[in-house]
Protein backbone atom coordinates (compact mmCIF):
# COMPACT_ATOMS: atom_id res chain seq x y z
CA UNK A 1 0.00 0.00 0.00
CA UNK A 2 2.83 2.42 0.86
CA UNK A 3 4.49 1.82 -2.50
CA UNK A 4 1.31 2.86 -4.31
CA UNK A 5 1.51 6.31 -2.69
CA UNK A 6 5.29 6.73 -2.87
CA UNK A 7 5.60 6.06 -6.62
CA UNK A 8 3.26 8.88 -7.77
CA UNK A 9 4.81 11.19 -5.17
CA UNK A 10 8.30 10.56 -6.54
CA UNK A 11 7.09 11.23 -10.08
CA UNK A 12 5.59 14.56 -9.04
CA UNK A 13 8.76 15.59 -7.21
CA UNK A 14 10.89 14.65 -10.20
CA UNK A 15 8.64 16.72 -12.50
CA UNK A 16 8.85 19.74 -10.21
CA UNK A 17 12.60 19.40 -9.95
CA UNK A 18 12.87 19.41 -13.71
CA UNK A 19 11.00 22.72 -13.81
CA UNK A 20 13.31 24.42 -11.32
CA UNK A 21 16.20 26.23 -13.07
CA UNK A 22 19.34 24.27 -12.54
CA UNK A 23 22.74 25.77 -11.82
CA UNK A 24 24.89 26.41 -14.84
CA UNK A 25 27.46 23.63 -14.79
CA UNK A 26 28.54 23.99 -18.37
CA UNK A 27 32.11 23.18 -19.12
CA UNK A 28 32.13 25.63 -22.01
CA UNK A 29 34.36 28.66 -21.68
CA UNK A 30 36.93 26.98 -19.42
CA UNK A 31 40.50 28.35 -19.54
CA UNK A 32 42.89 26.40 -21.75
CA UNK A 33 46.26 27.78 -20.51
CA UNK A 34 48.94 25.89 -18.57
CA UNK A 35 48.50 25.32 -14.83
CA UNK A 36 51.30 26.40 -12.43
CA UNK A 37 52.89 23.80 -10.18
CA UNK A 38 52.73 25.88 -7.00
CA UNK A 39 49.70 27.57 -5.53
CA UNK A 40 49.83 31.32 -4.92
CA UNK A 41 47.37 32.75 -2.35
CA UNK A 42 48.19 36.33 -3.26
CA UNK A 43 47.39 35.58 -6.88
CA UNK A 44 44.06 33.97 -5.90
CA UNK A 45 43.11 37.09 -3.93
CA UNK A 46 44.07 39.32 -6.84
CA UNK A 47 42.00 37.19 -9.25
CA UNK A 48 38.98 37.41 -6.93
CA UNK A 49 39.32 41.19 -6.59
CA UNK A 50 39.67 41.64 -10.34
CA UNK A 51 36.59 39.52 -11.10
CA UNK A 52 34.50 41.36 -8.45
CA UNK A 53 35.55 44.70 -9.90
CA UNK A 54 34.54 43.60 -13.40
CA UNK A 55 31.16 42.24 -12.28
CA UNK A 56 30.54 45.39 -10.27
CA UNK A 57 30.72 47.44 -13.45
CA UNK A 58 28.15 45.27 -15.22
CA UNK A 59 24.38 45.27 -14.71
CA UNK A 60 22.69 42.11 -13.48
CA UNK A 61 25.56 40.61 -11.45
CA UNK A 62 24.94 42.35 -8.12
CA UNK A 63 23.98 39.07 -6.43
CA UNK A 64 26.92 37.03 -7.74
CA UNK A 65 29.66 36.07 -5.24
CA UNK A 66 33.22 35.12 -6.25
CA UNK A 67 35.58 32.68 -4.48
CA UNK A 68 39.04 31.69 -5.78
CA UNK A 69 41.14 28.84 -4.43
CA UNK A 70 44.19 27.41 -6.23
CA UNK A 71 43.15 29.27 -9.39
CA UNK A 72 39.68 27.67 -9.40
CA UNK A 73 36.92 30.31 -9.52
CA UNK A 74 33.60 29.42 -7.92
CA UNK A 75 30.63 31.63 -8.82
CA UNK A 76 27.44 31.53 -6.73
CA UNK A 77 24.29 33.62 -6.54
CA UNK A 78 21.56 34.64 -8.94
CA UNK A 79 21.31 36.48 -12.25
CA UNK A 80 18.33 37.80 -14.24
CA UNK A 81 18.44 35.41 -17.20
CA UNK A 82 20.29 32.43 -18.66
CA UNK A 83 22.20 34.55 -21.19
CA UNK A 84 23.91 36.46 -18.40
CA UNK A 85 24.80 33.23 -16.63
CA UNK A 86 26.36 31.74 -19.77
CA UNK A 87 28.31 34.95 -20.39
CA UNK A 88 30.06 34.58 -17.00
CA UNK A 89 32.26 31.70 -18.16
CA UNK A 90 33.59 33.56 -21.17
CA UNK A 91 34.20 36.67 -19.07
CA UNK A 92 35.97 34.99 -16.14
CA UNK A 93 38.09 32.72 -18.36
CA UNK A 94 39.79 35.80 -19.84
CA UNK A 95 41.27 36.76 -16.41
CA UNK A 96 44.92 35.74 -16.14
CA UNK A 97 45.68 32.87 -13.74
CA UNK A 98 42.24 31.26 -13.78
CA UNK A 99 42.56 27.48 -13.88
CA UNK A 100 38.93 26.38 -13.90
CA UNK A 101 35.45 27.85 -13.39
CA UNK A 102 32.64 26.45 -11.25
CA UNK A 103 29.58 28.38 -12.37
CA UNK A 104 26.80 27.74 -9.84
CA UNK A 105 24.78 30.88 -10.58
CA UNK A 106 21.04 30.33 -11.03
CA UNK A 107 18.24 32.49 -12.49
CA UNK A 108 16.59 34.86 -10.05
CA UNK A 109 12.94 34.30 -9.15
CA UNK A 110 12.50 37.57 -7.29
CA UNK A 111 9.65 39.53 -8.92
CA UNK A 112 10.91 43.00 -7.97
CA UNK A 113 14.41 42.19 -9.14
CA UNK A 114 13.17 41.01 -12.54
CA UNK A 115 10.83 44.01 -13.01
CA UNK A 116 13.36 46.70 -12.17
CA UNK A 117 15.31 46.43 -15.47
CA UNK A 118 12.11 46.63 -17.51
CA UNK A 119 11.00 49.70 -15.59
CA UNK A 120 14.39 51.29 -16.09
CA UNK A 121 14.23 50.63 -19.84
CA UNK A 122 10.76 52.19 -20.05
CA UNK A 123 11.94 55.23 -18.10
CA UNK A 124 14.93 55.55 -20.41
CA UNK A 125 12.77 55.44 -23.52
CA UNK A 126 10.42 58.06 -22.07
CA UNK A 127 13.36 60.31 -21.33
CA UNK A 128 14.70 59.74 -24.83
CA UNK A 129 11.29 60.59 -26.33
CA UNK A 130 11.12 63.81 -24.30
CA UNK A 131 14.56 64.81 -25.50
CA UNK A 132 13.53 64.11 -29.11
CA UNK A 133 10.15 65.84 -28.75
CA UNK A 134 11.24 69.24 -30.16
CA UNK A 135 12.73 67.55 -33.24
CA UNK A 136 9.58 65.42 -33.63
CA UNK A 137 7.39 68.53 -33.48
CA UNK A 138 9.51 70.31 -36.09
CA UNK A 139 9.49 67.28 -38.41
CA UNK A 140 5.72 66.74 -38.00
CA UNK A 141 5.03 70.44 -38.63
CA UNK A 142 7.11 70.41 -41.82
CA UNK A 143 5.39 67.26 -43.09
CA UNK A 144 1.91 68.58 -42.29
CA UNK A 145 2.68 71.84 -44.05
CA UNK A 146 3.67 69.97 -47.22
CA UNK A 147 0.46 67.89 -47.05
CA UNK A 148 -1.66 71.03 -46.46
CA UNK A 149 -0.01 72.69 -49.45
CA UNK A 150 -0.93 69.70 -51.63
CA UNK A 151 -4.58 69.78 -50.52
CA UNK A 152 -4.69 73.55 -51.07
CA UNK A 153 -3.42 73.18 -54.64
CA UNK A 154 -5.81 70.29 -55.32
CA UNK A 155 -8.82 72.38 -54.27
CA UNK A 156 -8.04 75.06 -56.84
CA UNK A 157 -10.06 74.96 -60.06
CA UNK A 158 -7.09 76.13 -62.14
CA UNK A 159 -5.21 74.50 -63.78
CA UNK A 160 -6.92 71.15 -63.31
CA UNK A 161 -10.24 72.06 -64.96
CA UNK A 162 -8.40 73.56 -67.92
CA UNK A 163 -6.06 70.58 -68.34
CA UNK A 164 -8.74 67.88 -67.98
CA UNK A 165 -11.32 67.07 -70.68
CA UNK A 166 -14.03 66.64 -68.02
CA UNK A 167 -14.65 66.92 -64.29
CA UNK A 168 -13.89 63.24 -63.71
CA UNK A 169 -10.36 63.51 -65.10
CA UNK A 170 -9.87 66.77 -63.17
CA UNK A 171 -10.72 64.94 -59.93
CA UNK A 172 -8.18 62.24 -60.82
CA UNK A 173 -5.53 64.95 -61.30
CA UNK A 174 -6.42 66.36 -57.89
CA UNK A 175 -6.16 62.93 -56.24
CA UNK A 176 -2.73 62.42 -57.81
CA UNK A 177 -1.56 65.81 -56.50
CA UNK A 178 -2.82 64.98 -53.00
CA UNK A 179 -1.08 61.60 -53.05
CA UNK A 180 2.23 63.08 -54.24
CA UNK A 181 2.25 65.75 -51.54
CA UNK A 182 1.24 63.24 -48.85
CA UNK A 183 4.18 61.03 -49.81
CA UNK A 184 6.44 64.08 -49.89
CA UNK A 185 5.34 65.12 -46.41
CA UNK A 186 5.95 61.64 -45.01
CA UNK A 187 9.41 61.43 -46.62
CA UNK A 188 10.36 64.88 -45.26
CA UNK A 189 9.22 63.95 -41.75
CA UNK A 190 11.13 60.66 -41.75
CA UNK A 191 14.24 62.33 -43.21
CA UNK A 192 14.31 64.95 -40.42
CA UNK A 193 13.99 62.16 -37.85
CA UNK A 194 16.67 60.08 -39.63
CA UNK A 195 14.15 57.28 -40.18
CA UNK A 196 14.27 57.01 -43.96
CA UNK A 197 15.00 53.29 -43.70
CA UNK A 198 11.50 52.89 -42.31
CA UNK A 199 10.07 54.30 -45.55
CA UNK A 200 11.22 51.25 -47.53
CA UNK A 201 9.41 48.94 -45.13
CA UNK A 202 6.24 51.03 -45.38
CA UNK A 203 6.36 51.12 -49.17
CA UNK A 204 6.99 47.37 -49.35
CA UNK A 205 4.03 46.62 -47.10
CA UNK A 206 1.87 49.08 -49.06
CA UNK A 207 2.85 47.38 -52.32
CA UNK A 208 1.86 43.95 -51.04
CA UNK A 209 -1.43 45.26 -49.67
CA UNK A 210 -2.11 47.13 -52.91
CA UNK A 211 -1.45 44.00 -54.96
CA UNK A 212 -3.86 41.97 -52.84
CA UNK A 213 -6.52 44.67 -53.07
CA UNK A 214 -5.97 44.92 -56.83
CA UNK A 215 -6.74 41.23 -57.31
CA UNK A 216 -9.79 41.50 -55.04
CA UNK A 217 -11.33 44.47 -56.86
CA UNK A 218 -10.11 43.70 -60.36
CA UNK A 219 -13.52 44.30 -61.96
CA UNK A 220 -13.91 47.64 -60.18
CA UNK A 221 -10.45 48.77 -61.32
CA UNK A 222 -11.22 47.67 -64.89
CA UNK A 223 -14.46 49.69 -64.83
CA UNK A 224 -12.61 52.69 -63.44
CA UNK A 225 -9.92 52.61 -66.14
CA UNK A 226 -12.57 52.11 -68.82
CA UNK A 227 -14.42 55.15 -67.48
CA UNK A 228 -11.28 57.25 -67.91
CA UNK A 229 -10.80 56.10 -71.49
CA UNK A 230 -14.47 56.61 -72.40
CA UNK A 231 -14.51 60.10 -70.92
CA UNK A 232 -11.35 61.12 -72.78
CA UNK A 233 -12.33 59.70 -76.19
CA UNK A 234 -16.10 59.76 -76.15
CA UNK A 235 -17.77 57.35 -78.60
CA UNK A 236 -21.16 58.99 -77.91
CA UNK A 237 -22.69 62.21 -76.61
CA UNK A 238 -25.53 62.77 -74.15
CA UNK A 239 -28.94 61.92 -75.65
CA UNK A 240 -27.38 59.94 -78.53
CA UNK A 241 -29.31 56.89 -79.67
CA UNK A 242 -26.87 53.98 -79.51
CA UNK A 243 -26.90 50.20 -79.63
CA UNK A 244 -24.38 48.42 -77.40
CA UNK A 245 -24.25 44.62 -77.37
CA UNK A 246 -27.87 44.42 -78.53
CA UNK A 247 -29.15 47.01 -76.03
CA UNK A 248 -30.59 50.12 -77.70
CA UNK A 249 -31.37 53.39 -75.97
CA UNK A 250 -30.55 57.07 -75.56
CA UNK A 251 -27.48 57.92 -73.47
CA UNK A 252 -28.43 59.50 -70.15
CA UNK A 253 -25.04 59.71 -68.50
CA UNK A 254 -21.60 58.14 -68.18
CA UNK A 255 -20.55 57.51 -64.58
CA UNK A 256 -17.32 56.21 -63.12
CA UNK A 257 -18.79 52.68 -63.08
CA UNK A 258 -21.44 52.34 -65.80
CA UNK A 259 -23.12 53.82 -68.86
CA UNK A 260 -26.82 54.56 -68.30
CA UNK A 261 -29.21 54.28 -71.26
CA UNK A 262 -32.92 55.05 -71.56
CA UNK A 263 -34.54 52.50 -73.85
CA UNK A 264 -37.19 53.45 -76.39
CA UNK A 265 -39.71 51.88 -74.00
CA UNK A 266 -38.64 54.22 -71.20
CA UNK A 267 -36.59 51.67 -69.20
CA UNK A 268 -33.18 52.30 -67.66
CA UNK A 269 -30.33 50.13 -68.94
CA UNK A 270 -27.11 50.04 -66.92
CA UNK A 271 -24.07 48.71 -68.77
CA UNK A 272 -20.64 48.28 -67.04
CA UNK A 273 -18.04 50.56 -68.59
CA UNK A 274 -15.59 47.68 -69.00
CA UNK A 275 -18.11 46.01 -71.33
CA UNK A 276 -18.94 49.28 -73.14
CA UNK A 277 -15.26 50.03 -73.78
CA UNK A 278 -14.74 46.66 -75.51
CA UNK A 279 -18.17 46.37 -77.16
CA UNK A 280 -19.33 47.15 -80.69
CA UNK A 281 -21.21 50.46 -80.50
CA UNK A 282 -23.72 51.61 -83.14
CA UNK A 283 -24.43 55.34 -82.89
CA UNK A 284 -27.62 56.17 -84.78
CA UNK A 285 -27.52 59.88 -83.90
CA UNK A 286 -24.11 60.75 -85.29
CA UNK A 287 -25.47 61.32 -88.84
CA UNK A 288 -28.53 63.46 -89.48
CA UNK A 289 -29.70 61.31 -92.39
CA UNK A 290 -31.01 57.84 -91.63
CA UNK A 291 -32.51 55.13 -93.80
CA UNK A 292 -35.44 52.88 -92.98
CA UNK A 293 -36.39 49.69 -94.87
CA UNK A 294 -39.33 47.34 -94.92
CA UNK A 295 -40.23 44.14 -96.81
CA UNK A 296 -43.33 43.57 -98.92
CA UNK A 297 -44.54 40.27 -100.39
CA UNK A 298 -46.53 40.78 -103.65
CA UNK A 299 -48.50 38.22 -105.65
CA UNK A 300 -46.20 36.04 -107.79
CA UNK A 301 -48.39 36.65 -110.89
CA UNK A 302 -48.09 40.43 -110.53
CA UNK A 303 -45.89 42.58 -112.77
CA UNK A 304 -42.76 42.99 -110.64
CA UNK A 305 -41.46 46.00 -112.55
CA UNK A 306 -44.84 47.72 -112.20
CA UNK A 307 -44.91 46.92 -108.47
CA UNK A 308 -41.41 48.39 -108.03
CA UNK A 309 -42.41 51.56 -109.88
CA UNK A 310 -45.54 51.96 -107.77
CA UNK A 311 -43.58 51.49 -104.54
CA UNK A 312 -40.90 53.97 -105.64
CA UNK A 313 -43.54 56.58 -106.60
CA UNK A 314 -45.25 56.09 -103.25
CA UNK A 315 -41.96 56.64 -101.37
CA UNK A 316 -41.26 59.80 -103.37
CA UNK A 317 -44.78 60.94 -102.63
CA UNK A 318 -44.12 61.01 -98.90
CA UNK A 319 -43.36 64.58 -97.74
CA UNK A 320 -40.68 63.58 -95.23
CA UNK A 321 -38.46 61.41 -97.47
CA UNK A 322 -35.27 62.90 -98.93
CA UNK A 323 -34.49 63.27 -102.62
CA UNK A 324 -30.78 62.84 -101.92
CA UNK A 325 -30.11 60.09 -100.98
CA UNK A 326 -33.08 58.95 -103.07
CA UNK A 327 -35.46 56.10 -102.15
CA UNK A 328 -34.69 52.66 -103.48
CA UNK A 329 -36.67 49.50 -104.31
CA UNK A 330 -35.30 46.06 -105.15
CA UNK A 331 -36.37 42.42 -105.26
CA UNK A 332 -35.15 40.71 -102.13
CA UNK A 333 -36.01 37.14 -103.08
CA UNK A 334 -38.69 34.48 -103.54
CA UNK A 335 -40.93 33.70 -100.60
CA UNK A 336 -43.11 30.64 -100.05
CA UNK A 337 -46.03 32.22 -101.91
CA UNK A 338 -44.86 35.76 -102.66
CA UNK A 339 -42.21 37.84 -104.39
CA UNK A 340 -40.37 39.72 -101.64
CA UNK A 341 -39.55 43.35 -102.43
CA UNK A 342 -37.52 45.64 -100.16
CA UNK A 343 -38.34 49.34 -100.00
CA UNK A 344 -35.91 51.89 -98.56
CA UNK A 345 -36.05 55.64 -98.02
CA UNK A 346 -34.03 58.30 -96.20
CA UNK A 347 -35.26 60.87 -93.68
CA UNK A 348 -33.84 63.66 -91.49
CA UNK A 349 -34.06 61.76 -88.23
CA UNK A 350 -33.78 64.85 -86.04
CA UNK A 351 -36.95 66.25 -87.65
CA UNK A 352 -38.84 63.02 -88.35
CA UNK A 353 -39.46 60.03 -86.12
CA UNK A 354 -38.09 57.00 -87.92
CA UNK A 355 -40.68 54.65 -86.42
CA UNK A 356 -43.63 56.79 -87.48
CA UNK A 357 -42.03 57.45 -90.88
CA UNK A 358 -41.67 53.74 -91.53
CA UNK A 359 -45.26 53.08 -90.49
CA UNK A 360 -46.64 55.83 -92.72
CA UNK A 361 -44.55 54.57 -95.64
CA UNK A 362 -45.92 51.03 -95.26
CA UNK A 363 -49.50 52.37 -95.10
CA UNK A 364 -49.17 54.46 -98.25
CA UNK A 365 -47.26 51.82 -100.26
CA UNK A 366 -49.81 49.12 -99.40
CA UNK A 367 -52.66 51.41 -100.46
CA UNK A 368 -51.01 52.30 -103.78
CA UNK A 369 -50.35 48.63 -104.62
CA UNK A 370 -53.94 47.66 -103.84
CA UNK A 371 -55.23 50.61 -105.92
CA UNK A 372 -53.24 49.20 -108.85
CA UNK A 373 -54.70 45.72 -108.33
CA UNK A 374 -51.56 44.16 -106.87
CA UNK A 375 -52.40 42.12 -103.80
CA UNK A 376 -50.26 41.05 -100.89
CA UNK A 377 -51.26 37.38 -100.46
CA UNK A 378 -50.86 35.38 -97.29
CA UNK A 379 -48.65 32.25 -97.07
CA UNK A 380 -49.88 28.82 -98.22
CA UNK A 381 -50.17 25.93 -95.74
CA UNK A 382 -50.76 22.16 -96.25
CA UNK A 383 -52.55 20.25 -93.47
CA UNK A 384 -52.30 16.45 -93.60
CA UNK A 385 -54.55 14.36 -91.32
CA UNK A 386 -53.73 11.00 -89.74
CA UNK A 387 -56.56 9.25 -91.61
CA UNK A 388 -57.11 8.58 -95.29
CA UNK A 389 -58.39 12.06 -96.06
CA UNK A 390 -55.89 14.76 -96.97
CA UNK A 391 -56.95 18.39 -96.81
CA UNK A 392 -55.17 21.22 -98.58
CA UNK A 393 -55.80 24.77 -97.42
CA UNK A 394 -54.27 27.48 -99.55
CA UNK A 395 -54.55 31.21 -99.67
CA UNK A 396 -52.65 31.44 -102.93
CA UNK A 397 -55.03 32.23 -105.79
CA UNK A 398 -54.95 29.95 -108.81
CA UNK A 399 -55.28 32.87 -111.20
CA UNK A 400 -54.41 36.49 -111.32
CA UNK A 401 -56.88 38.37 -109.14
CA UNK A 402 -59.15 40.94 -110.57
CA UNK A 403 -58.46 44.54 -109.79
CA UNK A 404 -60.48 45.70 -106.82
CA UNK A 405 -63.02 48.42 -107.25
CA UNK A 406 -61.52 51.87 -106.67
CA UNK A 407 -62.28 53.39 -103.32
CA UNK A 408 -64.23 56.59 -102.98
CA UNK A 409 -61.46 58.34 -101.06
CA UNK A 410 -57.89 57.45 -102.07
CA UNK A 411 -55.27 57.26 -99.32
CA UNK A 412 -53.18 60.41 -98.98
CA UNK A 413 -49.68 60.62 -97.55
CA UNK A 414 -49.37 62.50 -94.27
CA UNK A 415 -46.56 64.52 -92.76
CA UNK A 416 -44.68 62.88 -89.92
CA UNK A 417 -42.87 64.92 -87.29
CA UNK A 418 -40.53 64.15 -84.39
CA UNK A 419 -42.99 64.68 -81.56
CA UNK A 420 -42.31 61.28 -79.99
CA UNK A 421 -38.56 61.77 -80.22
CA UNK A 422 -38.78 65.26 -78.72
CA UNK A 423 -40.87 63.99 -75.82
CA UNK A 424 -38.28 61.29 -75.16
CA UNK A 425 -35.50 63.90 -75.31
CA UNK A 426 -37.31 65.92 -72.63
CA UNK A 427 -37.42 62.86 -70.39
CA UNK A 428 -33.69 62.31 -70.92
CA UNK A 429 -32.95 65.96 -70.12
CA UNK A 430 -34.92 65.67 -66.87
CA UNK A 431 -32.97 62.53 -65.98
CA UNK A 432 -29.68 64.32 -66.61
CA UNK A 433 -30.63 67.37 -64.58
CA UNK A 434 -31.54 65.16 -61.62
CA UNK A 435 -27.86 64.17 -61.17
CA UNK A 436 -25.81 66.85 -62.94
CA UNK A 437 -22.55 66.12 -61.10
CA UNK A 438 -22.54 62.37 -61.67
CA UNK A 439 -21.81 62.60 -65.39
CA UNK A 440 -18.54 62.35 -67.31
CA UNK A 441 -20.05 63.74 -70.53
CA UNK A 442 -20.46 67.28 -69.31
CA UNK A 443 -17.76 68.84 -71.45
CA UNK A 444 -16.95 68.43 -75.09
CA UNK A 445 -14.17 65.97 -75.83
CA UNK A 446 -12.71 64.45 -79.02
CA UNK A 447 -14.95 61.80 -80.50
CA UNK A 448 -13.83 58.55 -82.02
Amino acid sequence: MLKRFLLPLLLVVASLAALVPAAAQSDGGQPDGTIAVESDGAQDAAIAVRIRDILGQLDGYENVSVRVADGIVTLRGTALDAQQIEALNGLVSRVEGVVAIENQVTESTDVVERLNPAIERIEGRIAQFISYLPLILVAATAGLFVIWLGFFLARRSWPWDRMAPNAFIADIYRQIVRLVFIMGGIVLTLDLLNLTALLGTILGAAGIVGLAIGFAVRDTVENFISSIMLSIRQPFRPKDLVEIEGEMGHVIRLTSRATILLSLDGNHIRLPNSMVFKAKIINYTRNNERRFTFLLGVHPDADIAQAQAIILDALNELPFTLDNPAPGVWVEGLGASTIDITAAAWIMQHKTSIGMAKGEAIRVVKARLEEAGITLPEPTYRLTGTGTVETIITDRPSRKPEAPAPTAEPVEAQQVGAGETQALQEIIEAEREALPDDDLLQREAPQE
